[in-house]
């Protein structure tokens, strides 16, 4: 608790910001929670329509209402939760699968999966990650990303070893704690996509 004067400040347990719920342990499973229950809501209010829609079009409703929900955020805020965290979501995308294709439960949602070109739920978070870390490398991404990446060939204390031929990168090494705390999002950028850098387009990821 804070005291401020005559007025006690007590700390939340969950905080919402940019539309994103952020507990006190920063798991994110509320965050989770709440998106999975929106997406059910939604895909139980297209079920009523979709006897009178076609596969393209519920599959444009579906992206536009669920899909934009589950990738919402999701590099930064899914990045590195375990699968059973992730499964909820995984769990809506399944369903608004079978949705769009007018699947039953028994049926494999997998083929459903390829059939439509989605990607799951932790394909979907570290392609975002490869592809944010791919504008890096070409130097188009902001400012706040590149200066967090150092690339090995410009790094002086590596520029003899084999790696400086690569495409590899490394992270900035920051003066303070604080600093190693707010770099935590460009690290995981590092960690998966070290083979995606030598794209010498970016329509290569689409």
């Amino acid at each position: 608790m804070l005291q401020l004067g005559s007025t006690v400040i007590e700390p939340a347990r969950v905080v919402c910001d940019l539309g994103v719920l952020l507990d006190d342990e920063l798991s994110v499973k509320q965050h989770i929670s709440k998106v999975a229950s929106i997406c059910f809501y939604q895909l139980r209010r297209l079920r009523q329509l979709r006897c009178l829609l076609g596969p393209e079009v519920t599959a444009q409703l579906v992206s536009a209402f669920i899909m934009s929900r589950v990738d919402y955020c999701n590099n930064t805020v899914l990045a590195g939760l375990p699968l059973t965290t992730l499964e909820p979501l995984q769990r809506v995308q399944n369903a608004a699968a079978r949705l769009v294709l007018s699947l039953n439960l028994r049926d494999h949602v997998k083929p459903a999966l390829k059939q439509l070109h989605w990607l799951p739920v932790v394909c979907r978070v570290w392609y975002k990650l490869c592809l944010l870390m791919h504008h890096v490398h070409l130097g188009t991404a902001p400012h706040y990303l590149t200066d967090a990446a150092q690339s090995v060939t410009s790094a002086s204390r590596r520029s003899g070893l084999r790696s400086a031929n690569t495409a590899k990168y490394v992270k900035r090494c920051t003066r303070t704690k604080f600093g190693e705390c707010g770099s935590a999002s460009p690290a995981q950028l590092l960690g998966c996509c070290q083979t995606t850098c030598s794209a010498v387009q970016t329509r290569t990821f689409f």
